[in-house]
């Protein structure tokens, strides 16, 4: 349940100075972010963003074709907010909410009625700004966007990390010939050092934005809807954020602004909605099915998930997924019965999740959400579902709050980014939209990820162990983890998600119950405290996360070997831990070479990691009684 810790709005109203001298601004709270707005003699809004004075955004231009000139001022209304929420879960268990708002009321030519609103708000972290069309009182007015006029022109020099899908690799590309247009969260990196991230929040109904390059402006990133957005007043477009750091783990760690775009939980009893881990079920057996719960039992995973299959195949329109009909490509024999295996998972306190591919959710979601909480199942991954159109948008969104109804968790794959939804149906629990472990990633692709695709929210990018040609017979080279060990490890704390797939590709018959298995058994997947302790893009990254008493800490280098010094300040003064420390160790009797140190510890200890290429550490701290 959500619970308003402190609230504090101060509401200021009137017409500005922008009416004679053409120009406003607002500050966030801390006085370093500006957002200037200026109405040009012929009625064209532009704005600018400047961190400590120093540009960010130059002048660019705001607006929707049909809304773009022409504008006077009505008036601009003036609030400042500072509160403290709860989340149902999350990477800490509190959220400032703290911000200035400007709303800039604009009239088209001569109409009294033709309004067209600018909302701003800044935050220390970043500027949001979004176009809203209010509600007339004699009637409303239909809204038809076709192409977004927002730009952002940025300071000469500046370069981008850029993904043309979203699961797909990072490049660090100038503003120049870009091989399309750029996924969010576009990173920018600024000439002066500084960092900016430019992204969206509450994309619910809408079309989605990506990035491209202006062609008739030189240094200038403009918004790409996917496609035109029907609909009527009152409406809001997904608010346009600019975040703003000095260091690119300040943009990690600052995530929680887009969550603070969206509103508050709209699901009252969440006590059903229980992040968790989960493992894939691989044989769609009986046999296979209950071994993987026994598994989950032994090894303290919460869910199992039945993959693809377990309906027949899923690009048939005709297979129905209200029925168990396992494609005989998966397991000839068809012997699962379905219903079964949830109850006897259960009865062992372990939750089974069901994968469903949007051409059956498209035609059965109202018959198979009632079904699915009649068999006692958990939640519902998504899979393959359309992204990009409103249409599409909509559906999902509204698909998610129905899931809610029948107490129902999802997960959504596959070209899917979040943007902040979860705070308002936190029964999505995670998503893909990330170049994960199915795609066999570099470490150096681990290491942009955390700088870039996770500053929108949870991604769930399977965590995999023994995928390896030294632990498994007859992997192909292709579909063989580009990591070590202990890499995989710490990558379950550094990558955010409340339902963390762990073990992909795996059976229980690959574990040999490996003594350092006890970091995954006790990790967490959600958080009451998490601190980026250092990291650069495409280099290395350390993260720590607190749960109870217990601190997780994970590391990880790219295709380079380097030693990185660990500080741990952050653990309580005057206060003794254990830490246990995971390393890769090629000199390690277990076959998968990671060997177990465990020293003691307190505040004023700084930790060395010595990681060996494309390797990483992870390290488990408890206070000693």
């Amino acid at each position: 349940m959500l619970r308003i810790l402190v609230f504090l709005c101060v509401f200021f109203v009137g017409k500005q100075l922008l009416a004679t001298h053409g120009a406003s601004e607002l500050r966030s709270p801390n006085g370093e972010l500006a957002f200037s707005f200026e109405l040009l003699s012929d009625g064209v809004p532009i704005y600018s963003i400047s961190n400590q004075g120093r540009p960010v955004v130059l002048s660019s231009t705001l607006g929707l074709v049909g809304w773009e000139r022409g504008f006077r001022l009505g008036d601009i209304h003036r609030v400042m907010c500072d509160t403290v929420w709860k989340p149902v879960y999350g990477e800490r268990n509190q959220v400032r909410d703290h911000f200035q708002e400007m709303t800039i009321t604009l009239l088209l030519g001569d109409s009294p009625t033709l309004k067209f609103q600018i909302q701003v708000r800044a935050y220390n972290e970043g500027i949001a700004f979004r176009y809203f069309f209010p509600e007339d009182p004699d009637g409303g007015m239909d809204i038809n966007i076709v192409k977004e006029l927002t730009e952002f022109t940025v300071p000469e020099g500046t370069k981008a990390w850029f993904t043309n899908i979203a699961q797909a690799e990072y490049r660090l590309l100038p503003l120049i010939s870009w091989p399309g247009e750029s996924e969010r969260p576009l990173v920018l990196q600024l000439p002066d050092g500084s960092f900016a991230c430019l992204t969206e929040a509450q994309m619910v109904n809408y079309a989605r934005t990506k990035f491209a390059l202006s062609p008739r402006k030189p240094n200038t990133i403009s918004c790409s809807i996917y496609d035109k957005v029907d609909f009527y007043t009152p409406f809001a477009t997904p608010w346009r954020v600019v975040m703003v750091a000095d260091r690119p783990g300040q943009l990690l760690a600052n995530n929680d602004l887009l969550l603070n775009l969206n509103p508050p939980s709209a699901i009252n009893n969440t006590s059903w909605i229980q992040p968790g881990k989960i493992m894939r079920e691989m044989t769609l057996s009986m046999k296979g099915s209950k071994e993987l719960v026994d598994f989950a039992v032994q090894r303290n995973i919460q869910y199992i998930h039945f993959d693809a299959g377990w309906y027949g195949y899923e690009y048939v329109v005709g297979s129905d997924a209200s029925e168990v009909n396992v494609d005989p490509r998966r397991n000839p024999k068809s012997d699962l019965e379905l219903q079964e295996i949830i109850r006897y998972a259960n009865d062992n306190g372990v939750g089974v999740f069901l994968y469903v591919n949007q051409r059956a959710l498209y035609q059965q979601l109202d018959e198979l959400l009632p079904l699915f909480q009649q068999w006692g199942v958990r939640g519902v991954k998504f899979g393959f579902v359309g992204v990009g159109s409103h249409k599409w948008t909509t559906w999902l969104h509204d698909a998610i709050k129905k899931c809610a109804r029948y107490n129902l968790m999802v997960n959504v794959h596959d070209e899917y980014r979040p943007t902040g939804f979860s705070r308002t149906y936190p029964n999505l629990l995670t998503q893909e939209g990330v170049y994960g472990n199915e795609e066999m990633p570099t470490a150096t692709d681990n290491t942009i990820l955390p700088f870039t695709r996770f500053i929108a929210g949870a991604a769930d990018y399977t965590i995999c162990y023994y995928q390896q040609k030294n632990l498994k017979a007859n992997v192909p080279s292709n579909r063989t983890i580009k990591t070590t060990s202990a890499h995989q490890m710490a990558l379950s704390t550094i990558f955010y998600s409340p339902l963390q797939y762990m073990y992909w590709y795996d059976i229980p018959s690959d574990s040999h119950g490996e003594p350092e298995l006890e970091y995954f058994d006790n990790i967490a997947t959600v958080w009451e405290d998490s601190k980026v302790l250092d990291g650069e893009i495409g280099q290395y990254i350390t993260i720590a996360r607190r749960k109870g008493d217990d601190w997780f800490i994970g590391t990880i280098t790219n295709n380079d070997a380097r030693t990185l010094k660990i500080p741990l300040g952050f653990l309580m003064s005057g206060k003794k831990y254990e830490a246990s420390i995971y390393d890769d160790d090629p000199a390690s009797k277990t076959r998968t070479k990671v060997s177990i140190k465990r020293i003691k510890v307190d505040a004023n200890t700084v930790l060395e990691a010595k990681l060996i290429p494309s390797g990483g550490q992870a390290i488990w701290i408890r206070p000693l009684n």
